[in-house]
């Protein structure tokens, strides 16, 4: 027998902790990435367009508003003493933003003419959200295919 004996460690315990710094880095950059990116995405007109199968205007509610376009970018409004006759831009506004005070339901309908200048639509749909308006609706024709059905 010998006179030196090992002492002997009880086993080492595993180390069980995840590293997290490499988890923060990445969160940072995520963090800058959005912070950059958010203000880019609130500019702009929120418009929800309709879906391929747009149904009708429920014919039960109020007239509903409507905002025509014509192809000369001139702007009609369907309610007031003269719906066929142009609307300035100022007038515009301030009448919508005056029907709307008696109405529960804030959606405008915009129908623009197939040729008209794209800008004239956004510039209406700007100045629908310059008004207050929550919803904006395009109006559309059904296809001829789908009429004949």
């Amino acid at each position: 027998m010998s006179l030196y004996q090992p002492v002997r460690r009880p086993p080492r315990k595993r180390m069980s902790e995840i590293n997290v710094v490499p988890y923060i880095d990445v969160m940072l950059v995520l963090l800058v990435i959005f912070m950059i990116t958010a203000p880019l995405l609130t500019q702009g007109v929120k418009v929800e367009l309709p879906q391929a199968d747009a149904r009708q205007i429920d014919s039960k509610q109020e007239e509903p508003l409507i905002v025509s376009v014509d192809r000369d970018g001139r702007f009609f409004l369907n309610i007031g003493d003269k719906p066929d006759s142009p609307i300035e831009e100022q007038k515009l506004v301030s009448h919508v933003m005056a029907v709307l005070r008696h109405r529960q339901d804030n959606t405008v309908y915009v129908k623009g003419d197939r040729k008209a200048y794209y800008g004239y639509i956004v510039t209406v749909m700007a100045m629908l959200k310059q008004a207050g308006v929550e919803h904006v609706g395009l109006v559309t024709r059904m296809p001829e295919t789908e009429k004949k059905k």
